[in-house]
């Protein structure tokens, strides 16, 4: 006797996609209709956001626009958001998944980090935080 895999439970389909990587869930929404509803719920993608994400949505240092679970991972996944007033930015890291913070010097203390004498803060287009710091 066989079963078909669209016949296996809708948690059991849920389990198999959230072991695999974010692009082949993705992939498999072009499987079936069924497939297509199961990449696209936000049962599955809530177990890949940071739990936390209601946190990482308000400390966003711009407003952010997502409709649901599944784009808030995107976005995460493929792009670093600035948070805690353009200081720090945080992304899911591509392996495991989990959060990655980036610190600018900004959301450091750094000894005499006011005085001119041994630092400057300088300001660079390329840099995604709106001021480095430069020592002498």
């Amino acid at each position: 006797m066989s079963t078909k895999i669209e016949e296996l439970p809708e948690e059991c389909l849920l389990h198999i996609l959230f072991l695999t990587s974010p692009e082949d869930i993705l992939r498999s929404s072009a499987v079936s209709k069924q497939w297509f509803s199961f990449a696209i719920s936000d049962d599955l993608w809530k177990k890949l956001v940071p739990s936390d994400y209601d946190q990482i949505i308000q400390e966003s240092s711009s407003p952010l626009q997502f409709n649901s679970l599944k784009d808030l991972f995107v976005l995460l996944y493929r792009s670093h958001l600035l948070i805690d007033q353009n200081t720090k930015s945080i992304s899911l890291d591509k392996r495991s998944r989990k959060k990655c913070y980036m610190l600018g010097s900004k959301s450091l203390t750094i000894a005499w980090g006011d005085t001119p004498r041994y630092w400057s803060w300088i300001s660079v287009p390329e840099s995604r935080f709106l001021s480095l710091s430069h020592t002498y």
